[in-house]
């Protein structure tokens, strides 16, 4: 099993992410991360998936996505050559005497603390998967109150690669 990123771009009508999504649970695909927003054109969408499967299942998915009415373009996004980020908010427990340590490893991580509460902290974190979950692996001590992620949003590097439409 391998992970691919795709791309998405997609005319911004109602229904359009359902029906994307409604074709992976048709044909059993896995979802790991799917994040959606408006481009800097407002007609479209931009569709960030991120799937597991073997190579056959993979191709099979950017094929069938592509044969959808509202996708206008799909296509790789291959580590080498793409950024990928994401978002994560962490909520964490902390006494007054803990609070420190959770803000130093925050800072080692280019976090922000962006909510500060009695007894808890909350701490946003943007980066690759792996800075995220090596932040969160460090919390191990700490009880983690709440945690959202969004899941890879990306783009490829340099300009060979836009889509105009």
């Amino acid at each position: 099993m391998r992970k691919k990123v795709f791309q998405l771009l997609v005319d911004n009508t109602s229904g359009v992410l359902s029906r994307i999504s409604g074709l992976f649970s048709r044909r059993g695909y896995n979802i790991e991360s799917i994040t959606a927003g408006l481009t800097a054109d407002p007609r479209f969408t931009r569709i960030t998936i991120v799937a597991s499967g073997d190579d056959e299942i993979l191709d099979q998915i950017e094929k069938q996505v592509a044969k959808l009415v509202d996708v206008r373009d799909i296509k790789e996004l291959a580590p080498e050559s793409s950024v990928y980020r994401e978002l994560a908010l962490v909520k964490v427990r902390v006494s007054s005497d803990q609070r420190q340590g959770v803000i130093s490893m925050a800072d080692i991580f280019r976090a922000n603390i962006i909510d500060v509460a009695p007894d808890s902290l909350i701490v946003e974190l943007t980066g690759d998967q792996a800075k995220i979950d090596a932040f969160i692996s460090l919390l191990e001590g700490y009880e983690i109150l709440e945690l959202a992620r969004t899941g890879i949003a990306g783009l490829s590097r340099g300009t060979e690669n836009v889509t105009y439409l």
